[in-house]
Protein backbone atom coordinates (compact mmCIF):
# COMPACT_ATOMS: atom_id res chain seq x y z
CA UNK A 1 0.00 0.00 0.00
CA UNK A 2 1.19 3.56 -0.70
CA UNK A 3 0.05 4.65 2.45
CA UNK A 4 2.43 5.66 5.35
CA UNK A 5 0.89 5.70 8.69
CA UNK A 6 3.53 7.67 11.57
CA UNK A 7 2.93 9.25 14.94
CA UNK A 8 4.39 12.25 16.84
CA UNK A 9 3.16 14.57 19.67
CA UNK A 10 2.26 18.11 19.08
CA UNK A 11 5.91 19.62 20.32
CA UNK A 12 6.95 17.48 17.43
CA UNK A 13 8.76 14.19 18.98
CA UNK A 14 8.24 11.07 17.31
CA UNK A 15 5.96 8.85 19.08
CA UNK A 16 4.73 5.45 18.68
CA UNK A 17 1.92 4.75 16.55
CA UNK A 18 -1.63 2.25 16.99
CA UNK A 19 -2.27 2.11 13.14
CA UNK A 20 -1.41 -0.33 10.59
CA UNK A 21 -3.43 -0.95 7.14
CA UNK A 22 -4.91 -3.69 5.97
CA UNK A 23 -7.06 -5.45 3.69
CA UNK A 24 -9.65 -7.80 4.04
CA UNK A 25 -10.22 -11.33 1.61
CA UNK A 26 -12.80 -9.61 -0.26
CA UNK A 27 -10.77 -6.46 -0.60
CA UNK A 28 -11.97 -3.89 1.22
CA UNK A 29 -9.27 -1.25 2.82
CA UNK A 30 -8.88 -1.27 6.60
CA UNK A 31 -6.99 0.17 9.41
CA UNK A 32 -6.11 -2.05 12.47
CA UNK A 33 -6.09 -0.40 16.17
CA UNK A 34 -3.28 -2.23 17.92
CA UNK A 35 -3.77 -2.68 21.58
CA UNK A 36 -1.50 0.28 23.31
CA UNK A 37 1.38 -0.20 24.52
CA UNK A 38 2.26 0.89 28.48
CA UNK A 39 3.89 4.13 27.03
CA UNK A 40 1.12 5.22 24.50
CA UNK A 41 -1.56 3.92 27.28
CA UNK A 42 -0.58 6.89 29.33
CA UNK A 43 -0.50 9.15 26.39
CA UNK A 44 -3.28 11.76 26.22
CA UNK A 45 -4.54 11.40 22.49
CA UNK A 46 -5.16 15.23 22.43
CA UNK A 47 -1.48 15.38 22.60
CA UNK A 48 -0.68 13.21 19.49
CA UNK A 49 -0.64 14.19 15.79
CA UNK A 50 -1.16 11.06 13.39
CA UNK A 51 0.18 11.34 10.05
CA UNK A 52 -0.87 9.49 7.26
CA UNK A 53 1.63 10.06 3.83
CA UNK A 54 -0.31 9.36 0.45
CA UNK A 55 1.55 9.55 -3.18
CA UNK A 56 0.00 8.61 -6.34
CA UNK A 57 -3.63 8.35 -6.88
CA UNK A 58 -4.67 5.00 -6.26
CA UNK A 59 -8.54 5.27 -5.47
CA UNK A 60 -8.08 2.33 -3.18
CA UNK A 61 -5.04 4.30 -1.28
CA UNK A 62 -7.82 7.03 -1.08
CA UNK A 63 -9.84 4.74 0.99
CA UNK A 64 -7.40 3.57 3.05
CA UNK A 65 -6.54 7.02 4.13
CA UNK A 66 -10.64 7.86 4.87
CA UNK A 67 -10.26 4.69 7.34
CA UNK A 68 -7.32 5.91 8.93
CA UNK A 69 -8.84 9.55 9.64
CA UNK A 70 -11.74 7.98 11.06
CA UNK A 71 -10.05 5.96 13.31
CA UNK A 72 -7.30 9.04 14.18
CA UNK A 73 -10.79 11.18 14.89
CA UNK A 74 -12.61 8.57 17.10
CA UNK A 75 -9.31 7.77 18.97
CA UNK A 76 -9.00 11.92 19.87
CA UNK A 77 -6.06 12.56 18.22
CA UNK A 78 -5.38 15.13 15.38
CA UNK A 79 -4.99 14.02 11.48
CA UNK A 80 -2.75 15.10 9.07
CA UNK A 81 -2.40 14.05 5.30
CA UNK A 82 0.27 14.49 3.57
CA UNK A 83 -0.62 14.22 0.03
CA UNK A 84 2.26 15.77 -2.10
CA UNK A 85 0.79 15.36 -5.17
CA UNK A 86 -3.38 16.34 -5.31
CA UNK A 87 -4.92 13.81 -6.98
CA UNK A 88 -7.79 16.39 -9.58
CA UNK A 89 -5.57 19.52 -10.27
CA UNK A 90 -5.34 19.07 -13.76
CA UNK A 91 -9.09 18.30 -14.27
CA UNK A 92 -9.85 21.91 -12.85
CA UNK A 93 -12.81 22.49 -15.54
CA UNK A 94 -15.11 21.02 -17.61
CA UNK A 95 -17.50 18.00 -17.43
CA UNK A 96 -17.00 16.11 -14.86
CA UNK A 97 -15.24 18.30 -12.78
CA UNK A 98 -12.56 16.15 -11.95
CA UNK A 99 -11.02 18.45 -8.76
CA UNK A 100 -14.03 19.06 -6.71
CA UNK A 101 -15.15 15.15 -7.13
CA UNK A 102 -11.30 14.80 -5.55
CA UNK A 103 -11.39 17.55 -3.48
CA UNK A 104 -15.02 16.55 -2.25
CA UNK A 105 -13.49 13.02 -1.39
CA UNK A 106 -10.76 14.12 0.99
CA UNK A 107 -12.74 16.47 2.74
CA UNK A 108 -15.30 13.92 3.28
CA UNK A 109 -12.53 12.80 5.30
CA UNK A 110 -12.40 15.62 7.82
CA UNK A 111 -8.95 15.64 8.25
CA UNK A 112 -7.80 18.17 10.10
CA UNK A 113 -5.05 19.08 7.81
CA UNK A 114 -3.83 18.36 4.21
CA UNK A 115 -0.61 19.11 3.14
CA UNK A 116 0.04 19.51 -0.73
CA UNK A 117 3.51 20.05 -3.09
CA UNK A 118 3.12 22.24 -5.50
CA UNK A 119 -0.69 21.41 -7.38
CA UNK A 120 -0.98 21.97 -10.97
CA UNK A 121 -3.94 24.57 -10.46
CA UNK A 122 -4.99 27.22 -7.97
CA UNK A 123 -8.44 25.90 -8.58
CA UNK A 124 -7.99 23.15 -6.31
CA UNK A 125 -6.49 24.78 -3.61
CA UNK A 126 -9.83 26.51 -3.14
CA UNK A 127 -11.19 23.32 -2.84
CA UNK A 128 -9.38 21.52 -0.27
CA UNK A 129 -10.56 22.09 3.20
CA UNK A 130 -8.11 22.54 5.61
CA UNK A 131 -5.36 22.69 3.28
CA UNK A 132 -1.52 23.76 3.46
CA UNK A 133 0.68 23.92 0.29
CA UNK A 134 4.17 23.76 0.44
CA UNK A 135 6.09 25.62 -3.11
CA UNK A 136 8.85 24.15 -5.22
CA UNK A 137 11.38 27.45 -5.09
CA UNK A 138 12.36 26.33 -2.39
CA UNK A 139 13.59 23.01 -3.13
CA UNK A 140 14.93 23.99 -6.47
CA UNK A 141 17.49 25.98 -4.61
CA UNK A 142 18.53 24.30 -1.97
CA UNK A 143 18.30 20.66 -4.02
CA UNK A 144 19.43 21.10 -7.24
CA UNK A 145 20.47 25.07 -7.90
CA UNK A 146 22.09 26.14 -4.53
CA UNK A 147 21.64 29.56 -2.97
CA UNK A 148 22.82 33.08 -3.96
CA UNK A 149 26.21 33.69 -3.27
CA UNK A 150 27.65 30.09 -3.37
CA UNK A 151 28.71 28.06 -6.13
CA UNK A 152 25.45 27.68 -8.29
CA UNK A 153 25.06 24.41 -10.59
CA UNK A 154 22.86 26.84 -13.11
CA UNK A 155 23.13 30.07 -14.59
CA UNK A 156 19.60 30.19 -15.65
CA UNK A 157 15.95 28.95 -15.21
CA UNK A 158 13.80 28.41 -18.39
CA UNK A 159 9.66 28.22 -17.98
CA UNK A 160 8.99 25.91 -21.02
CA UNK A 161 5.26 27.76 -21.84
CA UNK A 162 3.19 30.23 -20.34
CA UNK A 163 1.79 28.12 -17.29
CA UNK A 164 4.95 27.52 -16.22
CA UNK A 165 6.15 30.82 -16.02
CA UNK A 166 4.76 31.75 -12.50
CA UNK A 167 6.33 28.58 -11.16
CA UNK A 168 9.77 29.45 -12.74
CA UNK A 169 9.83 32.78 -12.26
CA UNK A 170 9.48 32.06 -7.65
CA UNK A 171 12.26 29.36 -8.15
CA UNK A 172 14.74 32.49 -10.28
CA UNK A 173 13.61 34.42 -7.72
CA UNK A 174 14.44 32.16 -5.01
CA UNK A 175 18.11 31.59 -6.34
CA UNK A 176 18.63 35.17 -7.94
CA UNK A 177 18.59 34.01 -11.00
CA UNK A 178 17.45 35.56 -14.49
CA UNK A 179 14.23 33.44 -16.18
CA UNK A 180 13.57 32.59 -19.90
CA UNK A 181 11.05 32.61 -21.58
CA UNK A 182 9.57 29.97 -23.94
CA UNK A 183 6.56 29.20 -25.56
CA UNK A 184 4.50 26.16 -27.93
CA UNK A 185 3.21 27.47 -30.88
CA UNK A 186 -0.24 25.70 -32.08
CA UNK A 187 -1.42 25.54 -35.56
CA UNK A 188 -4.27 28.01 -35.15
CA UNK A 189 -6.38 25.94 -37.68
CA UNK A 190 -6.10 22.28 -36.15
CA UNK A 191 -5.15 23.36 -32.48
CA UNK A 192 -2.41 20.66 -32.66
CA UNK A 193 1.34 21.60 -31.25
CA UNK A 194 3.42 23.11 -34.16
CA UNK A 195 6.68 23.88 -32.14
CA UNK A 196 8.73 25.28 -29.34
CA UNK A 197 10.35 28.65 -29.45
CA UNK A 198 12.71 29.98 -26.45
CA UNK A 199 14.13 33.50 -25.58
CA UNK A 200 17.89 34.05 -26.73
CA UNK A 201 20.11 32.30 -23.74
CA UNK A 202 23.74 33.13 -23.10
CA UNK A 203 26.40 31.86 -24.75
CA UNK A 204 27.53 30.34 -21.51
CA UNK A 205 26.39 28.23 -18.86
CA UNK A 206 23.80 25.49 -17.91
CA UNK A 207 19.88 26.14 -17.83
CA UNK A 208 17.25 24.42 -15.45
CA UNK A 209 14.13 24.05 -17.21
CA UNK A 210 11.17 24.46 -14.46
CA UNK A 211 7.55 22.93 -14.46
CA UNK A 212 5.06 21.02 -12.09
CA UNK A 213 4.52 17.73 -13.80
CA UNK A 214 5.81 15.32 -16.49
CA UNK A 215 4.31 13.07 -18.19
CA UNK A 216 5.83 11.61 -21.57
CA UNK A 217 7.95 14.64 -21.64
CA UNK A 218 7.21 15.75 -25.46
CA UNK A 219 7.21 19.46 -24.02
CA UNK A 220 10.31 19.23 -22.90
CA UNK A 221 12.33 17.49 -25.33
CA UNK A 222 10.41 19.82 -27.94
CA UNK A 223 12.00 22.38 -25.69
CA UNK A 224 15.32 21.44 -25.54
CA UNK A 225 15.58 20.59 -29.40
CA UNK A 226 14.58 24.40 -29.81
CA UNK A 227 17.04 25.83 -27.43
CA UNK A 228 19.84 24.56 -29.72
CA UNK A 229 21.86 23.53 -26.74
CA UNK A 230 23.78 20.38 -25.75
CA UNK A 231 21.84 17.98 -22.72
CA UNK A 232 25.23 18.97 -20.98
CA UNK A 233 24.22 22.26 -20.59
CA UNK A 234 20.06 22.00 -19.62
CA UNK A 235 18.72 20.70 -16.36
CA UNK A 236 15.03 19.16 -15.68
CA UNK A 237 13.23 19.88 -12.60
CA UNK A 238 9.49 18.61 -12.30
CA UNK A 239 7.89 18.61 -9.10
CA UNK A 240 5.51 15.47 -10.06
CA UNK A 241 7.45 13.00 -11.84
CA UNK A 242 4.93 10.55 -13.64
CA UNK A 243 6.94 9.89 -16.44
CA UNK A 244 4.64 7.70 -18.74
CA UNK A 245 5.42 6.82 -22.41
CA UNK A 246 8.50 7.93 -24.11
CA UNK A 247 9.62 9.99 -21.20
CA UNK A 248 12.69 7.85 -20.52
CA UNK A 249 13.90 9.38 -23.65
CA UNK A 250 14.39 12.73 -21.60
CA UNK A 251 17.82 11.50 -20.99
CA UNK A 252 18.90 11.85 -24.69
CA UNK A 253 18.02 16.16 -23.91
CA UNK A 254 18.85 16.91 -20.48
CA UNK A 255 21.55 16.18 -18.88
CA UNK A 256 20.14 16.03 -15.29
CA UNK A 257 16.71 15.18 -14.49
CA UNK A 258 15.15 15.92 -11.14
CA UNK A 259 11.79 15.41 -9.26
CA UNK A 260 10.13 14.43 -6.01
CA UNK A 261 8.96 11.22 -4.44
CA UNK A 262 5.46 12.27 -4.68
CA UNK A 263 4.29 10.25 -7.72
CA UNK A 264 5.43 6.65 -8.16
CA UNK A 265 7.04 6.75 -11.42
CA UNK A 266 5.61 4.54 -14.25
CA UNK A 267 9.18 4.27 -16.50
CA UNK A 268 12.69 4.37 -15.57
CA UNK A 269 14.23 7.21 -16.83
CA UNK A 270 18.45 7.14 -16.42
CA UNK A 271 19.88 9.38 -13.97
CA UNK A 272 16.98 10.73 -12.46
CA UNK A 273 17.58 11.90 -9.27
CA UNK A 274 14.57 11.81 -6.67
CA UNK A 275 14.50 14.10 -3.72
CA UNK A 276 12.03 13.33 -0.53
CA UNK A 277 9.62 15.60 0.21
CA UNK A 278 8.62 13.92 3.37
CA UNK A 279 11.75 16.72 5.40
CA UNK A 280 9.87 20.04 3.74
CA UNK A 281 5.99 18.84 4.16
CA UNK A 282 6.17 18.10 7.66
CA UNK A 283 7.69 21.18 9.01
CA UNK A 284 4.60 22.58 7.59
CA UNK A 285 2.85 20.30 10.27
CA UNK A 286 0.57 22.73 12.51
Amino acid sequence: MAVELSTRTRSGHAAPTTFSTMRFPAGEAHVKVAAPSSEQHDADPGELVEIATLRGTSGDDLLVLGMWADAVRQRGSRSVALVPYLPGARQDRGIPFGAKVYADVLNGFHIDQVVAFDPHSPVIVGLVDNLTVVASDRIVRDEVVGAPGTEQRYQGIIAPDAGAVARATAAADACGLPVFRAEKHRNPDTGKLDGFSCEPLPETGRFLVVDDICDGGGTFMGLAGSTGLPKERLGLWVSHGVFSGRAPQLAEHFGEIVTSDSYPAQNPVEGLRTVPLTPYLTEEIR
